[in-house]
Parts: C-alpha cells; structure tokens; sequence
C-alpha cells in the first residue's frame, strides 16, 4: 500500500526480522510497566501532602500534570516513531523515564514533584511505542493475536498499578514506590537494548509535517475516525466507572474501604486476559465483528450494572464484579479490534495513526472521569452507570452505521 502522507520503502519493511515470543512478552510487559508509571502516584496522594507540606488542592495536581504530559508526549513525540528508528526512541524514553521517576522518588518538594509528574507523564508514552512496534514486527495473519497480548499487558499495568502502588507504598514509603517504578523501566530498558531490533523508517517528512499529517489523516481515512470515534465513546464508560468506584463503596450501602476498590481492579484485571483471544478472532473473521460484539458486550455489563441497585447488597456486589470481567473484556477486544483496522489502513503511518486512536480514547476517558464525578454527586450510581450505558450504545450504533471504507 502506498503511503499518503510520507513515503513508505517495501524493501525495508520486508527486513523487519521475525517475531519471537520473547519479543512479544518484552512489548508485553514494557507496555505495561510504562503505562503503569501514570498511575503510580495516585492511591499515594493522602501521603505526599503531609510529607512535603502541601495542601490537598496542590498535591491533586501530582495525578492531572501526569494525565496532561502523557496527552501532550503523544500529541508530540508520538509521530516521531515513523520519521525515526523506534528503537532509539523507546531507550531514550526510558532513560528519561527512569531518570524522571529518580526526580520524583528524590524531590524535595512538592513544585520538584509537579515537574517531575509531568515529564513521567511525556515519557511514559513509551507504552505507546511498544504496540506499534508488535504491530510492524507481527505478519498480517497473526497481527491481531500479537497486539492483542501486548495491550493485555498494557491493560493490566493500567488495571493493576494502583493496586501495586498501594502495597509498596504501604510498605516502602512512596519515595520507594516511585524508586521501584524506576527499577521497573530500567530493567525493561536494558533488555530492549538487548533484544529489541532496528525498525526501518517509513517516512521521510519534516517534524512539522508529521503533525499536519495527523488532521490529513483523520480527514482522509473515515475507518479512521469510526474507529476512534468509537473507541472514544467506550473510553468514557470505562473511564466513568472506575474514577468512582471507590468513591461509591465507600458509601452506602457497601461502607468498603479502598482495598475493595484494588480487588475490583483484579476482576477487570480477568477480563483483560481474556482478551487475546478477540485478537485472534480478528485475524479468522475480521476485525469488524469484533468490534461489534465488543460493544455489545460492554454494553450489556453496563445495563446491568446500572439496573444492580434494586437487588439486595450481596447481589449488587456480585454483578458489579461480574460487570467489571465482562465491560473490561468488551472495551479491550474492542480496542485491539480497533488498532488492527488502523494498523492496516497506512503501513507507513502507523504511530501517527496510533496516536490520532489513542489521542481520542484518551479524551473519551477524560470527559468520562469529570462526568462521572459529576454524576456521582448529584445523581448517584446510577447516573454513572447509566451515562457508560448510553456511551457504549453509541460506540455499538457507530460499528453498525455502513460506511463506504467498511464496504
């Protein structure tokens, strides 16, 4: 296929060498350690505070600068993999990544904290370079099984972090939880210097260029933007639910602390491993039908989630796990279904397409965090439930729509 908006070189493409399973548990793991490194300083909020002498207000903004570099560091680093060899860019991102959590686990106050969280933030879209990579290193017949178990690792690192984070810090203080984040990254740094190869180069236009080149290909590809768009919808139920949860337990009728909330985490942690197999689907009956019973499936865990609160405790505690297997399955089947389509719409644009996907998720979660919030104060649980219903029935209504790419 050639490329739209750089040149693509076949010859270097066919070059990539061939993909190990070793490799793939290297993207795997690298992709979710990285993205872990977002949420680490979260459950550790109620301590940085007292410790560094800064009010609440001050401290919440360690979490929004890590939220606000990691949407710029795609934004602006993101299209660099396509001009640049992907190798070097994953080192150097883990360098800075590990030399920003040394700042972090160190600083001395809390406005060193605030600019170390937004430069953890940038660097940690090194997980966003990792499944671009298994996405050029798989062949087309088993792309969607190999970046399906690399966003499985992703997911659990996201799944999984705060729950880790919580356990450390209780334990190692949270200067040693950041310090045993950046042990983390630099070990997944080392063995990519060792097993990780060259990647050719699909794209020769200027830095500049490769930004414009993002609005040229969200206006040119609609399977583009059906699959952002979409995935973007689903990012806000997932989103909504999970920025309150603990919130919700915590109040009646359930009254269960934060642990809870972490053990909730591991059942949507069991969906996510299912979700390989969505991959492998892709590649025996397309992507297409995935995608639809992707979200079908989270919508269906939402409806009844929302519908929990007229059964008794023990019951709504039941089907609010069972929601979180299932949505969590649906929204990452969905996903992976997603990046197959895109991966395969411009060979030679992949990262930038990559990040005009996970830009928009990435707003999707973010307008579905402040609703959610919203929706939880003055409406209740059911509001929140209800809002990731509706949004998942507009992500199913968005695969269903025929279009002329899917045709």
């Amino acid at each position: 296929m050639q490329s739209t908006t750089g040149s693509f070189h076949p010859a270097a493409a066919r070059a990539t060498p061939r993909l190990t399973s070793a490799l793939v548990l290297l993207l795997a793991v690298g992709a979710g350690v990285s993205v872990a490194t977002i949420y680490v300083a979260q459950p550790m909020l109620g301590v940085l505070g007292g410790e560094l002498g800064a009010p609440a207000w001050l401290v919440g903004w360690v979490a929004t600068l890590t939220q606000l570099g990691y949407a710029a560091g795609l934004l602006l680093l993101g299209p660099l993999a396509d001009r640049h060899d992907r190798r070097r860019i994953i080192l150097a991102k883990s360098v800075v990544l590990v030399l920003a959590l040394i700042l972090a686990a160190a600083a001395p106050s809390i406005g060193v904290l605030l600019v170390a969280s937004a430069i953890i933030g940038m660097a940690a879209t090194l997980a966003q370079d990792f499944v671009p990579a298994a996405a050029v290193l798989a062949p087309e017949s088993r792309r969607g099984k190999v970046v399906g178990t690399v966003m499985t690792g992703l997911l659990l690192g996201i799944l999984l972090s705060r729950v880790v984070s919580g356990f450390v810090a209780e334990h190692a203080g949270w200067r040693g939880m950041f310090a045993t984040a950046a042990i983390g990254v630099a070990l997944i740094g080392v063995v990519s210097l060792r097993l990780l190869p060259a990647f050719p180069v699909t794209s020769r236009v200027g830095y500049l260029d490769l930004l414009a080149s993002l609005r040229t290909l969200w206006l040119r590809h609609p399977a583009l933007r059906r699959a952002a768009l979409s995935q973007g919808l689903l990012a806000v139920g997932f989103s909504a639910f999970w920025s309150t949860l603990a919130v919700m337990l915590h109040g009646e009728p359930f009254h269960l602390g934060s642990a809870a909330a972490g053990l909730f985490g591991l059942a949507g942690a069991a969906g996510a491993l299912a979700a390989p197999l969505a991959g492998r689907m892709a590649d025996k009956r397309g992507p297409e039908r995935v995608t639809r019973l992707g979200t079908a499936l989270t919508m269906v865990a939402f409806a009844a989630m929302a519908l929990a609160g007229l059964l008794e405790r023990n019951a709504q505690l039941f089907v609010l796990a069972a929601g979180a297997v299932v949505f969590d399955l649906g929204v990452q089947a969905t996903l992976i279904a997603h990046q197959t389509i895109v991966y395969g719409i411009d060979p030679a644009a992949r990262s930038r397409l990559n990040v005009v996907l996970m830009v928009t998720m990435f707003i999707g979660m973010a307008l579905g965090s402040a609703a959610g919030s919203v929706l939880l104060a003055h409406v209740g649980w059911v509001g929140v439930t209800g809002l990731a219903t509706v949004a998942s029935f507009g992500a199913l209504l968005m695969r269903l729509w025929p279009s002329r790419a899917a045709a």
